[in-house]
């Protein structure tokens, strides 16, 4: 008589989760050592403008409006033209603006918005200025079903619009998943602007190899203030040149970064846009800051600041 050997089937063990303290170390920026930009350099500035698609089938993700019996109906006609503003009149002032003060800009854009606008492609490309992944939709990172798939598809469209690939990302609303460093390393990014939290880039490990990210921000974002708290068109300039003076005055032992974030539906529209070029008109001033990409400001970190651990 033979006897059959039962077979023991063992479940795979899930992915392990990389908590935020999995990947970074905590670190006083008191106690590092300085960092150095050139030219005699004390502050780096980056320009991010989002330019983003709402589907007009989808509820908005803003309003500015509230419909009078209140939800979210679809279509939803004055909060889609609302942001529609932006990229038919508002992006066109920054284009001015940026041109004037001759400031290079990051594009964080959705992909699906390159075959929507290739007049705003062509400006920029024009220009010079570095395409950021925002996200294939305006949508909430955890709410996309192939994450990889989505950052993939943004990839290759910023890689047909621009001939190059994107570097950088941030996600819409900053939103991530557990994993999303970990895919945009595998995808060929290499530097992130979610984490919001230094004045100076932080390595991020991943399950692969260490992607950087750099400092942005949520109190100078125009969404905050404008829509969110609720603020006068005048608090965008008093915040950033408040945030400004308070970090040149820290970076006189060791550079830092500040970065300012705008939409062309909010910062572009006619009676705020003056505040924003009045930003622009003290910065400049500033012989020792310099308005970069975040490109160039992650390879002057990696050429220059503490290597990848």
């Amino acid at each position: 008589m033979t006897t059959r050997t039962k077979k023991t089937r063992t479940k795979s063990s899930p992915k392990r989760r990389l908590l935020p303290t999995d990947r970074f170390a905590y670190s006083a920026i008191a106690e590092r050592a300085p960092l150095k930009l050139p030219d005699g350099a004390r502050m780096a500035v980056w320009i991010v403008v989002n330019i983003e698609e709402w589907d007009f089938n989808e509820p908005m993700p803003r309003t500015v409006l509230t419909p009078p019996a209140g939800g979210s109906p679809i279509p939803d006609v004055p909060n889609w033209a609302w942001h529609e503003y932006g990229n038919r009149v508002g992006f066109w002032r920054f284009v001015e603006l940026f041109d004037e003060f001759a400031i290079p800009a990051v594009l964080a854009i959705n992909g699906s918005a390159i075959a929507a606008y290739p007049p705003i492609v062509s400006a920029a490309v024009q220009r010079k200025w570095e395409f950021m992944g925002h996200g294939f939709t305006q949508r909430n990172m955890q709410k996309v079903k192939n994450e990889r798939e989505d950052i993939r598809k943004v990839r290759d469209a910023i890689i047909k619009a621009s001939g190059k690939p994107p570097r950088g990302w941030l996600g819409p609303g900053l939103t991530e998943t557990w994993e999303t460093p970990d895919l945009l390393v595998e995808e060929g990014y290499d530097y992130v602007a979610d984490w919001v939290l230094d004045d100076q880039p932080v390595w991020l490990k991943t399950r692969t190899k260490p992607i950087l990210n750099l400092p942005y921000t949520q109190e100078c974002n125009d969404v905050a203030m404008m829509l969110i708290q609720h603020h006068s068109a005048s608090e965008y300039r008093d915040r950033a040149l408040d945030q400004f003076e308070q970090i040149y005055a820290d970076s006189a032992r060791s550079a830092r970064i500040i970065a300012l974030s705008i939409h062309p539906y909010i910062m572009g529209v006619p009676h705020r846009l003056k505040y924003l070029r009045r930003i622009f008109e003290v910065i400049r001033n500033k012989s020792d800051v310099k308005f970069w990409t975040g490109g160039e400001i992650a390879d002057w970190y990696r050429a220059t600041g503490p290597k990848a651990p």
